[in-house]
């Protein structure tokens, strides 16, 4: 899988065009909005080597895929994004790749921590830090600590992550409490479960979207997706946009969400359906 490295915005703009603006009001009126969308950014290698460019000039490109993503999420009002920015598996590429990735990771956190922050957007890291070098681990810290107040959005980055990652942890730490008699083991629950999961703090994704035309969420938050609407797209991530992220919302309204329910138990006002 070819994750965007890349994540935090360049900028935000002054401005916005009455036309976009039109497009969020409808989309805000049609029906409710995911509070929380997951992307797997993807495509970044292919859409360079079509290009005739560098693996890491790809990762550069998604950044400012991710920074017009981030802002539209925001004036839409979604309380929660999160894009799998690099996975555990990903540690198996090559080492020159995965140094750069970390270089670019430093500079644009350094870069882009104050536009963050005065935009009002909280970053939280999902993921096991410890397999990060010691400045990866300080920069992210670093921008975590400054913006944790934020109310705004949570920019949520999945950083040498697996879902299969996620529930070891999580099992983990539930057997310790088991052990310490904190936790009867027949009280272990979903609930419980979740509660230990790193995305403890966040609503699960309603719509997992995946770029680059791949049709696998490639263990990613495999635990929270699982009645997330998921959306596939052939977009490879340097060119998915604000109009590509429209096109998901608009296919997530006119999806009924039944959670095992028919659809006459279902409240109306909860989704849109076209004829």
């Amino acid at each position: 899988m070819d994750h965007s490295f890349s994540f935090m915005p360049y900028w935000f703009k002054s401005s916005q065009h009455p036309d976009d603006i039109r497009i969020q009001d409808e989309l805000k009126s049609s029906c409710e909005l995911p509070r929380h969308i997951g992307i797997i950014m993807d495509g970044n290698g292919r859409w360079a080597r079509l290009k005739g460019k560098s693996r890491v000039e790809g990762h550069v490109a998604g950044v400012e895929s991710v920074r017009d993503i981030v802002e539209a999420s925001r004036q839409l009002g979604i309380s929660c994004l999160t894009i799998f920015t690099f996975s555990i598996e990903n540690w198996k590429r090559p080492e020159n790749e995965i140094s750069a990735l970390m270089r670019l990771l430093i500079r644009v956190l350094k870069r882009e921590t104050r536009q963050l922050h005065d935009n009002n957007i909280r970053l939280h890291v999902i993921g096991d830090m410890q397999m990060l070098s010691d400045n990866v681990r300080t920069t992210l810290t670093e921008t975590m600590e400054l913006t944790k107040n934020n109310s705004a959005m949570t920019l949520n980055i999945a950083l040498s992550y697996s879902g299969k990652w996620d529930l070891v942890q999580a099992c983990r730490r539930i057997a310790e409490k088991a052990v310490a008699g904190s936790i009867a083991p027949e009280t272990i629950d979903e609930s419980v479960i979740d509660s230990f999961l790193s995305t403890a703090s966040f609503p699960d994704p309603e719509l997992l979207i995946r770029t680059s035309g791949e049709f696998r969420i490639s263990n990613f938050m495999l635990w929270q997706s699982a009645y997330s609407e998921i959306y596939f797209t052939n977009t490879y991530w340097p060119d998915f946009r604000r109009t590509q992220l429209y096109e998901a919302l608009r296919d997530f309204q006119n999806r009924e969400r039944r959670f095992g329910q028919t659809s006459d138990q279902i409240d109306p006002k909860s989704f849109k359906r076209q004829a």
